[in-house]
C-alpha cells in the first residue's frame, strides 16, 4: 500500500534527524519552507511534524518552532524505586545534587493530607535540584515524617538520603505509588532549573512505603522534558 506523503514527509524529516544532519537542540524550518521544499500543502506539513511531535524527535514551542530533542535521552524507570545517586551512575555523565531548601517545618493542609498524617506533624522539607553535565534538569520535593526520619541533614540531602536511611539507619524501604503528569512550568522550575525555551515539565509524585506498608515520604519531581524517556516493564499474566 503506498504511503501517504505526510508519511514520506515524516520518513524524510526523520531521516535528516537520525544522519545527524539535524543535531538536537536546532530547529527544522518553517512549515512553510517545508511545504516549499516537499511539494506538499502546509496540512501534509503539519501531519508529519505532529507525527514526529507525538514519537519524541522534535518538540514544538510556541513562538521559536519545531525543536530536534535530544533521542539520547536517560532513562527513567516508572516502576523502580532508586535513588537519584543510584540512578546517575548509569547516566555516565557528571551529576551534582544542590540542596536549594533544608528545613523542619510544621505539616501545612496539602502536605498532611499527601502524607495522610495529622496537621502540625513535624516534615522534613527539601527542595534539590539535580545538575548534569552542567544543566539543572530535575527539580525534586521531598517530604519525610520526622517521626520515622528522626535526624537529617544538609550534607545528607547532598549525598543519597536513601542511602543514609537503609545504611545508617537501618530502615526498610518497601514500594511507592507514583502518578506522572505534565504541567506548565512555575515560577519555582524557572528559578532552580535550565528550562531553556520550555512551557512544560513531566512531574512524577511518590508516595513511598516502609515494608510494613507506613507511607513516610511525599515526593514530587519535575523533569525537563527533553531529557528522559520514563520506561517501564511489563509481563503478560497466564490467565
Amino acid at each position: 500500500m503506498a504511503k501517504n506523503k505526510y508519511q514520506l514527509v515524516y520518513d524524510e524529516l526523520l531521516e535528516t534527524i537520525r544522519g545527524g544532519k539535524l543535531e538536537a537542540g536546532e530547529v527544522l524550518p518553517s512549515e512553510n519552507v517545508l511545504s516549499d521544499l516537499y511539494g506538499a500543502s502546509r496540512e501534509t506539513i503539519r501531519k508529519a511534524l505532529n507525527l514526529l511531535a507525538q514519537n519524541g524527535h522534535i518538540q514544538k514551542i510556541k513562538g521559536k518552532g519545531s525543536v530536534v530533542l535530544d533521542t539520547q535521552r536517560m532513562s527513567f524507570p516508572v516502576s523502580g524505586l532508586v535513588s537519584f545517586k543510584e540512578l546517575s551512575q548509569s547516566f555516565e555523565a557528571a551529576a551534582v545534587t544542590k540542596v536549594h531548601q533544608f528545613a523542619l517545618v510544621k505539616a501545612d493542609d496539602a502536605i498532611a493530607s499527601q502524607l495522610t498524617c495529622g496537621p502540625n506533624t513535624e516534615i522534613w522539607k527539601i527542595v534539590r535540584s539535580r545538575e548534569i553535565n552542567g544543566e539543572k534538569i530535575i527539580l525534586d520535593k521531598d517530604y519525610l515524617d520526622k517521626r520515622i526520619v528522626p535526624y537529617l541533614s544538609k550534607e545528607i540531602c547532598e549525598n543519597s538520603i536513601y542511602e543514609y536511611l537503609e545504611g545508617e539507619l537501618g530502615i526498610k524501604i518497601g514500594y511507592a505509588e507514583k502518578e506522572i503528569t505534565v504541567e506548565e512550568c512555575t515560577n519555582e522550575d524557572r528559578a532552580y532549573l535550565d528550562l531553556r525555551d520550555f512551557q512544560h515539565v513531566v512531574a512524577v509524585k511518590s508516595y513511598v512505603y516502609l515494608d510494613d506498608t507506613t507511607l513516610f515520604q511525599y515526593t514530587e519531581s519535575r523533569h525537563r522534558l527533553d531529557k528522559f524517556r520514563f520506561v517501564d516493564f511489563a509481563r503478560r499474566g497466564q490467565v
